[in-house]
């Protein structure tokens, strides 16, 4: 039934029944076809880094779980509650970069060309089965221990869209690869995908950057989608270290927060995600528990020429469309 409520869905968009929207400023889409656990935040805030030093560059989320509903902007005065983890974990780490959250993509958009000046690119978290919005170019994400072509759709896998949807995408990155992958191991991937000619196919790892952490007996809590890579790293600085397990994007209750305290009771200080951590900030947690909690950074990292490869084919869409849209303010 899912599946054939899918079909209908897409077929009624690539008739042109259903609306889908062109816009006028480029437009990058980082998406996926699970449910979660490919890495959609961490490497939007990759192509943040990647971009960002050469065009003016913008964020646009839904903003999921969020309180408020609308375009809302980004400002001091948010919170997860107000703009959702992800986009508040995005904002908080690069500040200078406009970042906002709105159901409607294609309204989303416009907002932000009227609101930010010069601004030159947008990327589009999470917004591959959004289709009222034609991105300009899709990087699909696919996780290296579940990848999409062997995965089957909810409730008897974890895909929450068609396979066949990856062909809208200009480039695949195959995920949560190991840092040391052999190259036999890419070319077997690549093989199993077999992408057309118009796909770029890159591979990415993550990285846990190194904090300060106060304390040796950490109970690590974990609102994410598949937590167990996180857990391991801190197993493996700690390896009495506890695990306190929540839904991905969990909303704490007063009883989840009762369960907080009774298990932070065995440790001396609290680890957990930057995108739990932005939740956390907003429960009722007595302050000297709160003070304990740390969130342990991650970022991702293409290997070697990849990266180069990975910036070749983003400039050449953005030189192209770029050169397009001043043809278009002279015309």
């Amino acid at each position: 039934m899912f599946g054939l409520i899918l079909h209908i869905r897409h077929w009624l968009y690539d008739k042109g029944i259903l609306p889908s929207h062109a816009v006028d400023i480029p437009t990058i889409c980082v998406g996926n076809l699970a449910l979660g656990g490919t890495g959609k935040t961490p490497h939007t805030e990759y192509l943040i880094r990647l971009l960002s030093p050469q065009y003016k560059v913008a964020v646009l989320s839904r903003g999921y779980k969020r309180k408020t509903c609308g375009f809302v902007l980004a400002d001091h005065t948010s919170t997860a509650a107000t703009i959702g983890d992800e986009a508040m974990q995005i904002h908080r780490k690069f500040p200078d970069v406009a970042v906002a959250v709105c159901e409607h993509r294609v309204r989303g958009v416009h907002q932000l060309q009227r609101m930010v000046p010069d601004l030159q690119v947008i990327i589009l978290d999470d917004a591959m089965q959004h289709r009222a919005l034609r991105c300009g170019l899709t990087i699909m994400l696919t996780a290296e221990n579940n990848l999409y072509i062997t995965d089957r759709l909810y409730p008897f896998g974890r895909l929450r869209d068609l396979k066949r949807r990856s062909l809208a995408a200009q480039a695949i990155i195959v995920t949560n690869c190991p840092e040391d992958m052999k190259p036999i191991d890419k070319r077997v991937i690549d093989n199993r995908l077999h992408l057309p000619a118009y796909q770029n196919l890159y591979f990415s790892h993550v990285v846990y950057e190194q904090v300060d952490i106060v304390g040796t007996n950490p109970l690590v809590i974990s609102g994410i989608a598949q937590p167990e890579a996180f857990y391991a790293h801190v197993k493996e600085l700690f390896p009495k270290a506890e695990l306190l397990a929540f839904a991905d994007h969990h909303r704490f209750t007063k009883k989840d927060e009762l369960r907080i305290i009774e298990a932070a009771k065995k440790h001396d200080c609290i680890l957990t995600t930057e995108k739990d951590y932005e939740r956390l900030l907003l429960t009722n947690l007595p302050s000297e528990l709160k003070d304990l909690i740390q969130a342990v950074p991650i970022r991702v990292e293409l290997r070697g020429k990849q990266e180069e490869e990975l910036k070749r084919q983003l400039g050449a869409y953005l030189k192209e469309e770029l050169k397009h849209q001043q043809k278009n303010k002279k015309a």
